[in-house]
């Protein structure tokens, strides 16, 4: 078959690379089927619009402006201008293809009249299906930066209706988790619930090794960190949705720890006060590193013992961050610091990966710091690479979907 899937995931440069979506789109390839992606090249890289090949999956990158961290002028417009760039593309480069699958992932939603084109181009045949990776406005309110009244109303009303209509031309909607099927169920009452199920961030596993003790120190060191006591790391994007001031609290209340050892990777808006934090703070038990490339983050994530996840507590829909694969594949525990509304600490208590604490409580990640030294880490990291096994591996994406054709 062949296989349309439309992304703001930039990473299709290099199709072997490690990713959700990288990962997924080669297990289409490796069952068999043809796979063309569309992608940005945002200005920011220097590409033009270009065609990649790499056997059985087409990568074409749209030469598009910055639309992801830039400035709110330049990415707002970036995004309006995105789906007739895409269309355009996909009508230039991939215009005779005829396609039986077409796939898509939030963000953005605005990606309407491009899945309605290729669906047309198809033959009106070729079945829909929406990665739900974000629900978006929602989560835009949530976070202030709309609002259901006002001027700011308009706006939202406006992506409230371009929303609506991508679950309507969508023929299924696959959610991250039980929370995020009830939660479009209960908002979007005209969603026929027939078509709503879990098709979960997955990951195609590296092979499996021991974790080596001399190895892990040599990358400890690497990066001036202790060698004898446990590491907990956040890693990810310093961000508004991640509750960062939150994070700093906590950072803060177990400062001077002489316990256990915290690191923070990663880039975003709040990057640079957490830096200007620790050089004026100078704890003794935090380290702050700039964003590493994949493969050096994924080698640092192997070498420590718990991993950390942080959400706004605003937040009222259930998000279900990615992190978690990478934690879970290298058999690390977790303390997942959210919402209410999210499921992600609620599932790795159930299956004894992980502990919850409310992204509004310091003293509950304190303590959830304290019961995991307390517990035995290594058989929590073996539970949950278990649980990673059984339900967030690519081929469990992949079934989620195929399924829906093979079955007809």
């Amino acid at each position: 078959m062949k296989i349309l899937f439309l992304t703001m995931s930039s990473g299709f440069y290099n199709i072997e690379s490690r990713g959700i979506y990288t990962d997924l789109m080669r297990k289409f390839r490796t069952e068999g089927h043809e796979v063309y992606v569309v992608y940005p090249n945002e200005r920011r890289t220097g590409k033009p619009t270009e065609v990649l090949s790499d056997g059985k999956i087409h990568s074409l990158g749209v030469r598009t402006l910055n639309v992801t961290k830039t400035n709110i002028v330049e990415k707002g417009v970036g995004q309006l201008l995105l789906e007739s760039q895409f269309k355009s593309a996909l009508k230039k480069y991939f215009g005779k293809v005829k396609f039986d699958i077409i796939l898509y992932s939030t963000p953005p939603i605005t990606f309407n009249n491009v899945i309605s084109y290729a669906k047309k181009k198809s033959g009106n045949k070729a079945m829909t299906y929406l990665l739900l990776k974000d629900i978006f406005p929602q989560n835009a309110v949530d976070m202030g930066m709309l609002s259901k009244t006002g001027i700011k109303g308009i706006l939202y009303k406006m992506f409230r209706r371009k929303e609506e209509e991508l679950y309507r031309l969508s023929d299924y909607i696959g959610c991250m988790s039980p929370a995020n099927v009830s939660y479009v169920l209960k908002h979007n009452p005209k969603v026929n619930a027939q078509k709503i199920e879990i098709a979960p961030n997955s990951v195609e596993l590296a092979p499996e090794d021991s974790k080596d003790s001399v190895k892990s120190s040599l990358i400890l060191e690497k990066y001036g960190l202790p060698i004898d006591k446990p590491i907990f790391i956040y890693g990810g994007n310093l961000g508004v949705p991640q509750g960062i001031p939150f994070l700093m609290k906590c950072l803060e209340a177990n400062a001077d720890r002489e316990d256990c050892h915290f690191v923070v990777v990663g880039s975003g808006t709040y990057y640079k006060r957490l830096v200007d934090w620790n050089k004026a703070r100078k704890p003794k038990a935090v380290t702050i590193i700039k964003g590493l490339p994949k493969a050096d983050y994924d080698q640092l994530v192997r070498a420590c013992h718990v991993g950390l996840i942080f959400l706004d507590y605003r937040f009222t829909i259930p998000n279900y961050p990615s992190r978690l694969l990478s934690y879970l594949e290298y058999k690390m525990p977790i303390i997942a610091c959210t919402d209410p509304n999210c499921d992600t600490g609620i599932i790795a208590e159930d299956n004894g990966f992980g502990l919850y604490a409310p992204s509004n409580d310091v003293n509950a990640f304190s303590a959830a710091v304290d019961n995991i030294l307390k517990a035995d880490i290594k058989l929590m990291g073996e539970k949950g690479y278990k649980f990673l096994k059984e339900n967030y591996l690519v081929e469990h994406t992949y079934n989620a979907i195929i399924k829906h054709v093979v079955d007809k």
